[in-house]
């Protein structure tokens, strides 16, 4: 058989930071609480606390493990509430009825900046900025500032420069890990010559467009200008945006590259494009995602993650010769001034609230002293560390941080002109003045 074109991936372990602050809650301090333990997060017997955010199901019941201990440490009551995708709506409805929660996660840095303008957040005391100062990077900390003041202690992070493929399928015949994106689209199509589809693409999906775009671009234009793109302080047209629409459509324009070519990628969303790698009908090899592809992995093949499914890091792009790291994250915002909030803030921002999660699998922290031990298995550790090590070339979701008409809304804005773009990736020029329209809209409003 060919062997196929490529280099070997190296990847580890461990994770970034996270925040701190002190303090007591809505009915004040109160008696110790049986059962309560000495903490450094003060004592707040018989108040209750609100958490809102996404979590459901098995991350619910990992996430509740991690507020339990606050409890116990401070004998505080904290309810948890999932409100799922419908987060965003969910909290501007209860900001807006006067019943905000002590504590909502959100995972857009643009819900961040909105609702601190607005003057709905809390920002973080001196004591949870120390904690997280402690723990965390400073990238994450400046993705939770505005205006240069904190308000934000980012908890679970994912690392969206993921590459995935079907081990049982590829190694067998001498399958090495592409290092760079040439080796990458070398790789494919020997695959293809071969008779094996090489890559699914889940375009359904706008938002896996956008990541696609996002660590292309992060490799060709570099940290500044993704900053910048990210603020809109450059436009859509500027010859950055093309030579990065131009690379990605080495893969888009290839039709033998995709699994159903450019349409049938436009029909398949994100799960799907998981188990046609790892369900078993083998309708391609390899699918570019998140570390949150092992979580399909499991619910939906019978394909073990570390043996049948492996990862590379996404590879770089020329003129780059680092890797890096494009990641989304779940923020902790403080919307009650109170000192219990702010205890709850500063638990989060610990190693300790971070390793309770960790422990359970299927997350990643970006708090940076969380021991590579309490990561489950070899896979996770390599993400963890993976994202750590990317340094300087670490940057967040661009479409995160966009206003969300743009960046994350189905059926417009990025989504939708990144679809266009793969249901005709000749048409550079015209994706790029859509998005362009799409963003100076969005921005402005």
């Amino acid at each position: 058989m060919r062997k196929l074109l490529g280099l070997t991936a190296t990847l580890a372990a461990v994770a970034l930071a996270a925040a701190g602050c002190g303090g007591s809650d809505d009915a004040g301090s109160g008696g110790s609480k049986p059962g309560t333990q000495a903490s450094d997060y003060g004592n707040f017997a018989g108040q209750n606390l609100d958490v809102l955010g996404v979590w459901s199901g098995d991350e619910q019941k990992a996430f509740q493990k991690v507020l339990d201990a606050f409890q116990q440490k401070t004998g505080a009551k904290v309810n948890y509430t999932s409100a799922g995708d419908n987060l965003p709506t969910v909290l501007q409805t209860r900001v807006s009825g006067k019943n905000p929660p002590n504590v909502a996660f959100l995972a857009q840095p643009g819900l961040i900046q909105q609702f601190a303008k607005a003057g709905n957040l809390v920002p973080l005391g001196p004591d949870v900025v120390k904690t997280m100062d402690a723990n965390m990077s400073g990238e994450w900390k400046n993705l939770g500032s505005v205006d240069g003041k904190p308000y934000a202690v980012y908890y679970k992070a994912a690392n969206k420069s993921t590459v995935w493929y079907n081990a049982t399928q590829l190694e067998p015949q001498g399958f090495q890990a592409p290092a760079t994106w040439a080796d990458m689209m070398s790789t494919g199509k020997a695959l293809a010559d071969a008779g094996i589809t090489p890559f699914a693409v889940g375009g359904a999906d706008g938002w896996t467009l956008t990541d696609w775009f996002e660590n292309i671009y992060l490799q060709t234009a570099g940290p500044e200008n993704y900053d910048k793109l990210a603020k809109h302080e450059i436009k859509w047209t500027d010859p950055t945006v093309k030579t990065a629409l131009q690379t990605l459509q080495q893969l888009f324009g290839q039709d033998t590259l995709m699994a159903g070519g450019h349409n049938g990628a436009l029909q398949t969303d994100f799960p799907t494009s998981v188990t046609d790698v790892f369900g078993g009908k083998n309708k391609a090899a390899i699918v570019y995602e998140g570390d949150f592809v092992t979580g399909n992995i499991k619910d939906s093949t019978k394909a073990v993650v570390g043996k049948d499914a492996k990862f590379f890091p996404f590879p770089t792009v020329a003129p780059s010769t680092k890797p890096s790291v494009v990641s989304g994250g779940d923020a902790a915002v403080a919307m009650k001034d109170t000192p219990a909030t702010q205890a709850l803030m500063k638990f989060i921002a610990s190693p300790e609230a971070a390793s309770i999660w960790a422990k359970q699998g299927g997350f990643l922290s970006p708090n940076k002293n969380v021991p590579a031990t309490d990561y489950p298995d070899e896979t996770t550790k390599n993400l963890a560390k993976q994202l750590i090590d990317a340094g300087d070339n670490f940057r967040f979701d661009m479409s995160d941080q966009a206003p969300t008409q743009f960046g994350a809304t189905k059926g417009q804005g990025e989504w939708k002109d990144l679809q266009d773009f793969l249901a005709n990736p000749k048409d550079i020029d015209g994706a790029m003045k859509r998005l362009e329209a799409d963003a100076a809209k969005a921005y402005k409003s």
